[in-house]
């Protein structure tokens, strides 16, 4: 159960309560529960994060202010955003229905840095390692939202683990299973690391879990998972932190070239159906990725001139 102590640290003090038995059959698969002291830690409270959101001012790429969505079904990128400052948002979270979200906080804090290093290594252990494969993206971020606000449906190309920290929160995910392995190819043809639409209303219920998360809750997050949250009555703050490894991008690049095959008329076999043409459309697009990056920068500059 989460203590009840306030720990000094960010590092060695911050602890998840997850269930070891089972952990590598369930890790990245589907959605599970689980708890934590985050809550407890001094770098989580209103005031420091008033304090850190300050340090972004100067890094507008690093954070991601919006408005409330009118339900979960809206289009993600249909809502308002970018309409205050990061400081201003902060300020008026608890008079206004506001998002924020702080990218990368171990980037413009120590202390986040360790509290990352910590939590990875925890569920690393409990996974019994990277078994052979890298990281290529490890980082976390804080989200500070107002009472009574709606996350739109969509989902994220990383492995996440969630953390409450403060306020209420409900939390609908959805299995991976509940994508379409043509939807999936759709997402992944782009070759990017970006937030992922989601048609809410084609989602089948018996995918999906709620978890109504209070401080010191939180849970597992497969990658492709969709997703949408709504607030509680009061103020939310609330933690995750993600990841992508060297495996999990390989499968994104077989799925794009899966995509590119289906368009040709061919069925193809969904990753994991044969490791070896895996890794030849993942080799493929590889390749393309950067062809077709460089063409449509060409395309750009043409229609602007």
């Amino acid at each position: 159960m989460p203590s009840t102590a306030r720990p000094q640290g960010a590092g060695a003090s911050a602890a998840l309560y997850i269930e070891s038995n089972g952990f590598p059959a369930r890790f990245d698969r589907e959605p599970f529960g689980f708890s934590h002291n985050l809550h407890t830690l001094d770098l989580f409270r209103f005031d420091s994060l008033v304090g850190l959101a300050a340090r972004y001012a100067t890094a507008p790429r690093d954070y991601f202010v919006a408005a409330a969505a009118a339900s979960a079904a809206t289009e993600f990128t249909a809502v308002p955003h970018s309409q205050w400052t990061v400081e201003e948002a902060m300020q008026r979270v608890d008079s206004a229905a506001v998002r924020v979200l702080l990218k990368r906080p171990e980037n413009h804090d120590a202390r986040f840095r360790q509290l990352l290093d910590s939590l990875f290594e925890q569920v690393m252990k409990l996974r019994g390692g990277l078994k052979g494969e890298r990281i290529v993206r490890l980082e976390s971020a804080v989200f500070v939202t107002s009472a009574a606000s709606i996350t739109p449906c969509h989902f994220d190309p990383e492995i996440a683990f969630f953390a409450q920290i403060e306020g209420r929160k409900n939390y609908h995910v959805y299995s991976p299973s509940s994508m379409s392995e043509a939807e999936l190819e759709s997402f992944y043809r782009k070759g990017i690391v970006s937030i992922a639409e989601v048609d809410l209303p084609s989602r089948d219920p018996k995918f999906e879990h709620v978890y109504p998360l209070e401080a010191g809750d939180g849970h597992h997050q497969p990658q492709n998972c969709p997703h949408w949250v709504e607030t509680g009555a009061d103020r939310s703050i609330s933690y995750s932190f993600v990841f992508e490894t060297d495996a999990t991008r390989a499968r994104n690049r077989t799925r794009a070239c899966n995509h590119f095959l289906r368009r040709a008329g061919v069925t193809p076999a969904a990753p994991g159906v044969s490791p070896a043409r895996d890794a030849a459309k993942a080799a493929a697009m590889r390749v393309m990725f950067p062809i077709r990056r460089r063409v449509d920068n060409l395309a750009a500059k043409l229609r602007k001139a």
